[in-house]
């Protein structure tokens, strides 16, 4: 197995700051958040649990990618490290941005970029989101093989894809060298569980790395009927639901020896002690699952 960082979860480092912390960590690789860029101040919904998503200095500027991407991938190579991913928050729909940043990825020799498929909020037929996102994936895979890069979707709560069947079911409209798929078993925590051997094994070639995170399910309160009212909520890797032991043990029995992308959003500890804590950790698990492939 290969260990990588998604940057999104360690907001207080720059970028030259993350590459330099992970490499002297001993990891092999970042996965880059790509978004705006933080605030000069902190914003007004600035909170320890909030700060991935709204103070995060961990950040290739979408505005700006083929500079950031190629200051990205400068100081990558001069501390070792693999860029496994530039990963966006765009919509399938948005074809023209998403182009930017797969020539981005060409120019600086990334594999992999990620796309956001749509919500399901119940307002809109499911049947309708699905079709509409198949046709836009057209359009974004004939780029992608222009581009000579793949573009992934992420099994997500509250999207179109949370489990790994909803996911096959749309990305096996198409080649496989040019859509995958982020397998997430954190996000599986909040909805979209499925054994993981079963989901591996039917994504198959589709896997393009795997996220690892967890989260944990916590009561908040009583409905007016009288039922218990529970709500996820991320947790440590050593203290969430999600069986990281099989999923490490499941990879390999399905010969995957690619990325873990650690995207820890629990708040605990901070982040260095975090970095520090997963890295050991995963390489546990490594050892106790026989070793790796």
């Amino acid at each position: 197995m290969k260990y990588g960082v998604f940057s999104v979860s360690i907001p207080e480092y720059d970028v030259e700051q993350s590459v330099k912390l992970l490499s002297e960590l001993g990891y092999n690789g970042i996965e880059w958040r790509v978004n705006n860029p933080p605030p000069a101040q902190k914003p007004d919904n600035y909170s320890f649990e909030s700060r991935y998503w709204s103070f995060n200095h961990s950040t290739l500027d979408i505005n700006n990618i083929e500079r950031d991407a190629a200051r990205a991938k400068s100081l990558c190579d001069q501390y070792g490290l693999d860029l496994i991913s530039l990963t966006t928050y765009l919509r399938p729909h948005q074809a023209d941005e998403v182009e930017k940043v797969l020539k981005a990825a060409r120019d600086i020799g990334c594999r992999n970029i990620r796309v956001f498929p749509p919500d399901y909020n119940e307002k809109e037929n499911y049947n309708t989101l699905f079709n509409r996102t198949v046709d836009e994936l057209k359009v974004l895979v004939e780029m992608a093989a222009r581009y000579g890069a793949r573009i992934n979707l992420e099994i997500h709560m509250g999207n179109i894809i949370p489990s790994a069947s909803a996911a096959y079911r749309l990305v096996s409209h198409f080649d496989p060298k040019y859509i995958g798929v982020i397998y997430d078993e954190g996000n599986m925590v909040h909805e979209g569980f499925e054994n993981y051997k079963l989901g591996l094994e039917l994504l198959g070639d589709y896997i393009a790395y795997i996220h690892i995170k967890n989260a944990v399910w916590k009561k908040i309160g009583t409905s007016d009927a009288g039922a218990e009212i529970w709500k996820p909520v991320w947790a440590p890797l050593r203290k969430g639901y999600a069986n990281l032991e099989k999923l490490v043990r499941n990879l390999k029995e399905t010969g995957y020896d690619g990325y873990l992308s650690i995207e820890d959003f629990s708040t605990e500890s901070e982040t260095y002690e975090k970095l520090k804590d997963n890295l050991k950790f995963l390489k546990q698990l490594d050892e106790m699952t026989g070793g790796s492939l």
